[in-house]
């Protein structure tokens, strides 16, 4: 009964420790730190000389020394242990612990290892990895300090190694989330970067473009004028594009200034509509302003918000075929939020599409077969700006050539401030 005593505690001792163990497991997620930590554990719980982990490279069909204690772990991840003619490869493929008291003798022992890291293997403990009855790699303990290894240590390793199995994959699941966290950060950084330098380069040549066409369109003489015209007429194109790209860059940035007043929402639309104007009556459009003649005020900010519906006129005129209808309308709901809806009779979009278009840069047409221009910034940008002002944007469609409709919801406003306004 006496000699008993002992060998409880020390079960008792190494529940305890396994059950730290797997504690310490599912609540770590940095890799390295887990490896290092399984490694040392199991070397102090089994009382042996090293512990490695093998892990399994799907590319080169070999297992590779994750970590290991008690050798030159960096002299070791470079030596790959092939799955036939090794100890380890042999319990990777059968999926058998195997316990080895003599491991010299050992047809499979890969001796490669032992020789490079100058480490004399005795004896030997190896344990299959597995995640989802899926092979992962190998566990093994080396060269047993007081005897050889037994059937107990076998259970105790094989415990830590299926433990540290799913730990280990899910702490590779982590570090790819954060890789990739990183790589799309840095390919943010990298178009950010891009639309600010772009858009600060062209500002000044474009400057210089618009003031020199500018002179010679009024002081030129007939067929030169009308030359200097086109140029001007190209140059603003392109400075409203560099308008756009600012636009993105500050929202993306967080660096827009918002000045808000109250202003009804009837002089920002037709202020819109006055700059998109021309286009429309190029292509013969027949355009519908039904607005209330009671005054619908709106706090914002006028410049920003003139930019949403100028954005959203010119795509509905760009995107119907000549001689189309767009309606521009504007009403309170019930409950005091400002809806503001331009419909077309456009080319229409499909309707897996009508979140998509407000991604930036997404375009509906293929690159290939485009026929309507533009950078795919002008939604992102509408939407930007309506969530600055607290409000929402969707757009509502059934389909191909049925049209499309783009509502705008404001914010209420306060009812003190509705009838000082109408008054």
């Amino acid at each position: 009964m006496e000699e008993t005593k002992p060998k409880l505690r020390h079960m008792a001792e190494q529940l305890a420790r396994l059950i730290e163990v797997s504690v310490t497991l599912n609540s770590t997620l940095n890799l390295d730190e887990l490896l290092q930590f399984i490694i040392k554990t199991a070397e102090e719980i089994l009382n042996c000389e090293s512990v490695s982990i093998l892990l399994y490279d799907e590319k080169r069909a070999q297992l590779i020394f994750a970590a290991a204690t008690g050798s030159d772990s960096k002299r070791l991840a470079e030596i790959p242990v092939p799955l036939e003619n090794s100890i380890a490869g042999e319990v990777f493929l059968e999926n058998k612990p195997t316990i080895l008291s003599d491991v010299k003798s050992h047809s499979r022992h890969y001796k490669l290892v032992s020789t490079s890291v100058a480490f004399d293997v005795h004896n030997m403990l190896v344990v299959p990895m597995r995640t989802k009855n899926r092979p992962t790699g190998v566990l093994e303990a080396l060269n047993k300090r007081n005897g050889t290894f037994t059937e107990a240590d076998e259970d105790i390793l094989s415990i830590i190694a299926s433990q540290a199995a799913v730990a280990i994959h899910n702490a590779r699941l982590v570090k790819a989330l954060r890789e990739a966290y990183n790589e799309i950060s840095a390919a943010n950084y990298l178009k950010t970067n891009f639309l600010a330098l772009a858009s600060h380069e062209l500002r000044t040549p474009l400057g210089i473009i618009i003031g020199y066409a500018t002179f010679l369109q009024e002081e030129s003489p007939g067929e030169l004028s009308d030359h200097a015209k086109q140029v001007l007429n190209a140059a603003m194109q392109m400075r409203a594009l560099v308008d756009a790209m600012t636009n993105l860059n500050m929202l993306r940035s967080k660096e827009m200034v918002m000045r808000r007043v109250m202003v009804p929402i009837q002089l920002i639309l037709r202020g819109a509509y006055n700059e998109v104007k021309k286009l429309a009556e190029a292509k013969g459009h027949q355009v519908s302003l039904n607005l209330p003649k009671a005054p619908l005020p709106v706090k914002c900010d006028p410049e920003k918000l003139n930019t949403v519906f100028v954005n959203l006129m010119d795509n509905a005129v760009r995107f119907t075929p000549e001689g189309g209808k767009i309606t521009v309308s504007a009403s309170l709901n019930p409950g005091g939020d400002m809806l503001v809806t331009i419909q077309d009779s456009g080319i229409g979009i499909e309707p897996s599409e009508l979140k998509k278009i407000f991604n930036e840069f997404y375009q509906v047409e293929p690159h290939t077969t485009r026929k309507h221009g533009g950078l795919g910034i002008g939604l992102p940008i509408a939407k930007g700006l309506i969530e600055a002002h607290g409000g929402r944007i969707w757009a509502e469609s059934e389909g191909h050539n049925k049209g499309s409709t783009f509502k705008v919801l404001l914010p209420k406003i306060s009812t003190s401030v509705l009838s000082t306004m109408i008054r």
